[in-house]
């Protein structure tokens, strides 16, 4: 059954809540009494629409792996470029690493970070297959590749055990990252 306008914007009152639950706090560290006091409902609607807590994670981070591969989609024929984009959308968006570090650590400390029916890989691994079979990215595994390029996109993220950048630091600063994460891309993926 469809929700009503009323009943869409609760939920999506829920998620906006939960999301910076979770990412703060984790799977564990999360309180449901929390979520819904600031999202203004009540246990039974959250339960109604995400079955339990453990579904409203579910939910919120399968929503920002497809956030992520949505807003910030592969170009095999610029792979540097798509590392900077990448690297933007941490700065914009901290929480979806957040959730994604949260997700490892509590429930997957290994192998993939998702179920293999779950996982939104396809499209990226086609386009480093086909970018390698006309010979304009280096020869290996399409995922080590995507993977490389992505961990390297995510050297000033949240995670970084060296340095966590933010959306507030001077632009020149930003600029300077992503110019040496361009050449350091290109150089790793030439063939």
């Amino acid at each position: 059954m469809p929700l009503t306008s009323r009943g869409e914007a609760t939920r999506q009152r829920i998620v906006d809540v939960a999301t910076e639950e979770f990412a703060e706090y984790g799977i564990a560290g999360a309180r449901v009494e929390r979520i819904v006091a600031a999202a203004r409902t009540n246990k039974a609607q959250l339960y109604g629409y995400f079955g339990s807590k453990d579904g409203l994670f579910d939910a919120i981070f399968f929503e920002s792996l497809e956030r992520i591969t949505n807003v910030v989609r592969i170009d095999a024929t610029d792979l540097a470029g798509w590392a900077v984009r990448l690297y933007d959308e941490y700065l914009r968006r901290p929480d979806l690493i957040r959730l994604a570090t949260w997700a490892r650590l509590e429930r997957r400390p290994a192998g993939h970070l998702v179920e293999d029916t779950q996982r939104l890989d396809d499209v990226k691994l086609r386009a480093i297959a086909d970018a390698q079979a006309a010979g304009t990215v280096r020869s290996g595994d399409p995922f080590d590749v995507m993977a490389m390029v992505i961990a390297m996109s995510m050297a000033w993220s949240p995670v970084s055990n060296v340095y966590a950048a933010t959306a507030d630091e001077p632009d020149d600063v930003h600029e300077q990252r992503r110019t040496l994460l361009r050449e350091s891309v290109r150089r790793a993926v030439a063939p």
